[in-house]
């Protein structure tokens, strides 16, 4: 179907957690979709998932990828919506059955951002004083950030981006870790106080792209929402969901990705971390962008070779111990 085609008008309904940045990108794509498809009427259906709900428990805690997605998901396979919209990190690698990930979205910049309070306002993240309190409810970035700073201490954080921006302008941290992509997506980017190089923070899976999810059979919605795919980011982002799927990590474990295209060659590379940063593999592999899954896999398995294995059985107890 394109926007020529003549086809019957209906009413799409479209599923999207209640948060501020989700509602931005909901409407961003009924926004672009409602611009290809005019004949038709997009509606956004807002519910609330777990993991809003659920704001002081660590999300390592109480559960994987699932707790922003569940409830999404149900509306589709109960029909009461047709599609989802995902920050894409948040979806698992793999989906409930009769659901499939439709759309890829273009990426804005994956990187990872420090927000610094104001006292701080000259300081960046190698000159932060030792003892600096870093606030991150990612195992991923804490992980990381150990490894190459181990002077800093690390406080958990949760809640949207104002509720987490407010915690830090209150003096409870000196610095905060969060996404580049949704602090512009909100207008937020004048907080961004130093993007962070991938050599020190690879951003997690999908971090940067919107996935749009729907039934695999609802071939109709199948191609209304391929109106927005957009394929290098999709051939990026899937490489890197095979590379997390091959390793069986989800949401909270310290696995770090960057992906990059260039003349129709995809280089992927993936790190694993211990909680505690001492204990860091990492690897890069690159092939042809048309073959990003067997990527994906190719280099779960080095890391495996590794150590990978190792250190993730090691997390799972330790997350579930409380460390």
């Amino acid at each position: 179907m394109s926007p020529t085609t003549s086809a019957p008008s209906r009413t799409v309904r479209i599923g999207s957690r209640k948060s501020q940045l989700a509602l931005v990108q909901t409407h961003w794509v009924q926004e672009q979709l409602q611009k290809h498809f005019p004949e038709h009427t997009f509606e956004v259906h807002t519910m609330s998932t777990q993991g809003d709900i659920i704001l002081d428990v660590a999300l390592a805690k109480i559960g994987d990828k699932g707790l922003f997605t569940k409830e999404l998901e149900t509306g589709m396979i109960n029909n009461e919506t047709d599609f989802a919209v995902h920050s894409l990190k948040d979806l698992p690698t793999n989906l409930p059955e009769g659901l499939i990930l439709g759309c890829v979205t273009e990426r804005e910049n994956p990187a990872d951002a420090l927000v610094v309070h104001s006292k701080h306002k000259d300081k960046q993240l190698d000159t932060l004083p030792a003892g600096s309190v870093i606030g991150t409810s990612s195992l991923r970035r804490l992980a990381q950030l150990r490894h190459h700073f181990p002077h800093f201490e690390f406080k958990d954080i949760r809640g949207n981006l104002n509720t987490r921006l407010a915690k830090l302008d209150d003096g409870g941290y000196d610095a905060i870790i969060l996404a580049v992509a949704g602090l512009e997506r909100l207008g937020m980017g004048d907080r961004i106080h130093q993007i962070i190089p991938a050599e020190i923070s690879l951003h997690a899976v999908g971090q940067g792209a919107l996935g749009i999810e729907c039934r695999a059979g609802d071939t109709e919605i199948m191609e209304v929402i391929k109106a927005l795919e957009h394929t290098e980011t999709a051939q990026r982002c899937y490489a890197e969901r095979a590379f997390l799927r091959e390793l069986e990590g989800g949401c909270q474990v310290p696995i770090g990705v960057n992906t990059k295209i260039e003349n129709g060659q995809l280089t992927l590379t993936g790190m694993v971390s211990s909680l505690d940063g001492q204990r860091f593999v990492k690897d890069t592999v690159s092939g042809a962008a048309e073959t990003a899954e067997m990527l994906g896999i190719d280099l779960a398995h080095r890391l495996r070779e590794q150590g990978a294995s190792e250190i993730l059985e090691e997390i799972f107890i330790e997350v579930q111990r409380g460390s």
